[in-house]
């Protein structure tokens, strides 16, 4: 696993962690939850192509 990205993880499921009000006994659920999120924004990154913005001229013709 891509160091960068397993930290992401590990700080996101600290967060749930804190968030729940810190359970006991819930790691793997916690961890679970935060791939999912962190896969989830990875995807919407890799699919959310910047569209190319016409400038409203036309080209001239020679």
């Amino acid at each position: 696993m891509d160091t960068e990205r397993q930290k992401r993880i590990e700080r996101r499921a600290y967060a749930v962690w804190e968030a729940e009000g810190h359970p006991h006994g819930r790691h793997d659920e916690h961890w679970q939850l935060a791939t999912g999120q962190i896969e989830a924004e990875e995807h919407a990154q890799a699919t959310d192509k910047p569209k190319k913005r016409s400038s409203g001229r036309k080209k001239s013709r020679k």
